[in-house]
């Protein structure tokens, strides 16, 4: 038996051997020459691929054919420094000799020599960190925002050509998700091969044939070297006065296994929670749909200052960040990311506020000394399966905040205690899992599931405004509880019909939001008597919100075009009621929000887009709460009005440029959003408090914004410039004091910066922001604020002998508002660091604050509104540091 089963199987093989029928040719130049290692690729009329090959040393080619069906099967042959050739096939048993032309310009694949490149192949753009980085340059951070295209902000959000990126990839895997600056600061640049960005980045395998994405993600290439063994840094530092900053970071990018585990401390003013910071996070929030409120009780502090953080912030900070990668096979993974910060920090600032009105003016002076105490515990876990068939992904994740602070406040000459705690609880889990059928359609399971708890208390000693909150009585204090348990899913299913380049996709589900809110607002009597300040200022609210939802989505993709329709269609419903408040009501309202996104390649490198989207939006629980709540020390909330209902029309249409070649990149970008809402925001100002009652009244809120961004390589000069234009203008109303202003606010700024080389051994650096912003009330005796500020920064890098670099720095603001007096401010720093290459150890000694400014003024605008404000700040800091590279 065993025998006639392996006779069938041979004979089964050696029919199918005798089945396939070679397809053979000859690839040839001009001049007859048979060209070697050109790709053959052999498609259908669809223009799927059926087979391919190279050719040999003769420029001969031979690939199976595996039936004679060759209706409409086409030859393609391309290489570089040749035109592409692409040969019908007549019939199978004909030899093809195939001819290819030079080409003069190859935008496949750009390689500029002997100075810094670039290389372009399909949507994806390598950069060579090499070619830009200087020698003191550590990570892979410092080379980026050189290289032209790139920009990255303060907080270390990047974009590439106006665009922010979606995803930092590390060989090709989302170790970090998000939150990637822990890879930018930590990744040493000379690790780096290459630098991608992926343009039309789709990370899911099997949606990528009919790929819609317009997501741009970084990838970043590691050197083979790199992957070999752990790698890190440790740093010691210890300065004046009585300063210390610590770190250690180990490294590991092989096949199976990457990580980047990092415990960081110090107290100079560098803030380690910018590590977690998840630069998406607004998006994702969206597309989530959970519209829980967030905190609604603060201390009222005036924010901070328009400095660099380092340069405001007294801190005392520890961070530890996990982040492993785990690779099973080539198409399944775990992922942990763990990490806990603790900070402690003090702040102190003077504040003046005048808010102007027709015919008065309502002003209050304060001072603050704040101690904060913010933590963040969070644990995050996903299972990854990703797969030309399927897709799997799991993320679970759990937010723990605990955020204290104690304040001793004056205002207008009164003086006074707070302690503001806040805890919040954040459990979640995202499902998602798509099946690729036989059929190419595609099935889509979705199911997210989030509880969340957010207890607040504020308390007060001794009690303020006693004429609106005791009766004109002194007393000792006010204590002010909110609780709002949340629970929240969003499940759906979803099946695409695929066909060729236009994909059809069906969605329905729902979501269901089920929240309470209790609040109480207590008064402490001098005699040691608690009790509720009014019974208007106790909530018990129970809200139930569920949508039932479906979505017809329409996406066409060809070599130049990318259309996509969207129609959902949902039925809304949402109980709400409070017995102490006699709240009782419901809404029902079906919705339809059509979108519609466009995106024309106009050539190989440039292309058009165009976006159109409605968007109708019902508020939530903090829109419909009666009793009110004490926001803060001076803010008194509450609502009189059904839920908020907004009406919103957004059009926006931009232009991306791009020449590989001569690196030069320009985006622009131009949008107008329509925004109808049924309530208004009516505020009763005082010299020591503001009261807030929403109101049922129709406001319109109009934005047109505008902005240009252009970045360019100069090879003569080997640096990159780059300027930037942004312009934006809206028309709102408010309600203040019984009168009704309409507003209009606009706002213009340039900036302009160069990455320059200017020896072997100087490199310079230099960034300018100038705004304008002006706002205007349409009522008689105009109410007219006109607020500019220029902001200058420079660095300038100098090998000065072996192995000793040499940084200066300054930052200049100068602040001109017309009713105040001008602000100028010079800062300073200076850095000198040795490299002692046999111990891979950098010493460094560095004074910031040369100028030892210790106090900053600040101004600051709002609609009617003018702010001034001195915040204290450190002075100059001398730090000693070494840093051992393993």
């Amino acid at each position: 038996m065993k025998k006639l089963t392996l006779t069938c199987w041979l004979l089964l093989a050696a029919f199918s051997v005798f089945a396939q029928k070679p397809l053979k040719g000859l690839v040839k130049d001009v001049s007859g020459k048979g060209v070697e290692s050109v790709n053959v690729t052999l498609k259908d009329a669809e223009g799927n691929i059926i087979n391919f090959t190279r050719t040999n040393k003769t420029g001969a080619f031979s690939m199976e054919l595996k039936n004679d069906q060759i209706a409409g099967y086409k030859i393609e042959a391309s290489s570089i420094g040749y035109k592409k050739l692409v040969t019908t096939v007549t019939d199978a048993a004909k030899s093809y000799d195939l001819t290819l032309h030079p080409s003069e310009t190859t935008l496949e694949t750009v390689t500029v020599k002997n100075r810094p490149s670039l290389t372009a192949r399909g949507d994806t753009l390598n950069y060579r960190p090499s070619d830009f980085a200087d020698k003191q340059d550590r990570s892979i951070g410092d080379v980026l925002k050189k290289m032209p295209g790139i920009e990255v902000a303060e907080d270390g959000k990047i974009s590439y050509n106006g665009k922010s990126i979606s995803n930092l990839y590390v060989d090709g895997d989302n170790l970090l998700d998000d939150k990637y600056n822990i890879g930018t600061k930590s990744i040493p640049q000379s690790a780096v091969d290459k630098v991608q960005v992926i343009q039309n980045d789709q990370p899911i395998k099997m949606m990528r044939k009919n790929n819609m994405s317009d997501d741009v993600a970084l990838n970043l290439v590691l050197k083979d070297e790199a992957k070999l063994k752990v790698m890190g840094d440790a740093t010691v530092g210890a300065g004046m006065p009585a300063r210390f900053d610590e770190n250690l970071t180990a490294m590991l990018f092989n096949k199976k296994l990457k990580f980047i585990n990092n415990l960081k401390g110090n107290n100079i003013g560098n803030d380690p929670g910018i590590d977690l910071t998840s630069h998406n996070l607004s998006d994702y929030l969206k597309k989530l749909d959970n519209d829980r409120p967030n905190a609604l009780l603060s201390t009222g502090a005036a924010g901070v200052p328009s400095l660099p953080q380092s340069r405001y912030l007294f801190n005392k900070a520890g961070l530890l960040n996990l982040n492993n990668l785990y690779k099973f096979n080539q198409d399944l993974q775990l992922r942990a990311n763990l990490s806990y910060l603790y900070d402690h920090r003090n702040q102190q600032y003077n504040k003046f506020s005048q808010t102007y009105l027709s015919g008065q003016t309502i002003s209050y002076s304060e001072s603050q000394n704040n101690t904060i105490n913010p933590q963040k515990l969070r644990a995050q876990f996903n299972l990854n399966g990703n797969a030309d068939k399927y897709y799997l992904n799991n993320n679970f994740v759990l937010d723990y905040t605990p955020f204290k602070t104690s304040s001793g406040f004056v205002i207008n000459n009164i003086p006074a205690n707070q302690v503001l705690r806040q805890e919040t609880l954040d459990i979640s889990n995202e499902f998602n899992y798509r099946k690729k059928l036989k059929s190419e359609d595609v099935i889509n399971l979705y199911s997210y599931l989030n509880h969340t708890t957010q207890p607040e208390n504020l308390n007060i000693t001794p009690g303020l405004n006693a004429d609106i909150l005791n009766n004109g009585n002194s007393y000792l204090g006010l204590s002010q509880y909110i609780r709002i348990p949340t629970w929240y899913t969003n499940n759906y299913a979803s099946f695409a019909f695929v066909n060729n380049r236009f994909v059809q996709t069906y969605k329905a589900g729902f979501n269901v939001q089920q929240q309470k809110l209790n609040s109480e607002l207590y008064r402490t009597q001098n005699n040691g008597l608690t009790e509720a300040v009014s019974g208007h200022t106790v909530n018990d609210l129970d809200w139930l919100k569920t949508k039932l939802y479906t979505d017809a989505t329409y996406e066409f993709t060809n070599d130049k075009l990318k259309a996509g329709l969207s129609l959902p269609l949902s039925y809304n419903l949402i109980k709400y009621s409070d017995d102490i408040n006699q709240l009782d009501k419901r809404l029902d309202k079906l919705f339809l929000n059509p979108s519609l996104n466009i995106k024309y390649q106009t050539s190989v490198e440039n292309y058009v887009t165009a976006n159109y989207s409605f968007r109708n939006d019902l508020g939530g629980i903090d829109d419909v709460y009666r009793g009110t709540v004490l926001k803060n020390y001076r803010s008194l909330f509450a609502n009189d009005a059904p839920i908020s209902e907004s009406k919103a029309h957004n059009i926006a249409a931009g232009f991306n440029y791009r020449k590989a070649m001569q690196m030069l990149f320009v985006n622009l970008m131009a949008s107008y959003n329509d925004v109808e809402l049924n309530t208004i925001s009516s505020y009763s100002l005082s010299n020591n408090i503001q009261q807030r009652v929403v109101l049922p009244l129709s406001n319109h809120i109009r934005t047109l914004s505008f902005n240009t961004n252009a970045s360019k390589y100069l090879f003569a000069l080997k640096s990159t410039i780059s300027g930037g234009i942004t312009y934006s203008q809206s028309r709102y109303d408010q309600l203040q004091n019984n009168e009704l202003f309409a507003f209009t606010a606009q706002t213009i700024s340039y900036k302009l910066g160069i990455e320059a080389k200017l020896t072997n051994f100087i490199n310079w650096s230099y960034l300018a922001n100038f705004s304008v912003t002006d706002n205007k009330a349409k009522v008689a005796n105009a109410i007219k604020t006109n607020f500019q500020q220029l902001r200058q920064q420079s660095t300038l890098a100098i090998a000065t002998v072996k192995n000793v670099y040499l940084n200066l720095s300054a930052e200049h603001l100068f602040t001109h508002q017309s009713t105040q007096p001008n602000l100028k401010y010079l800062f300073a720093d200076m850095n000198i660091k040795y490299k002692y290459l046999k111990m891979k150890t950098d010493f460094e000694f560095g004074i910031t604050n040369l100028a030892n400014i210790k106090s900053f003024d600040a101004v600051y605008l709002s609609a009617n509104s003018l702010t001034t404000g001195t915040y204290y700040i450190p002075g100059r800091v001398a730090m000693l540091k070494a840093t051992f590279s393993f």
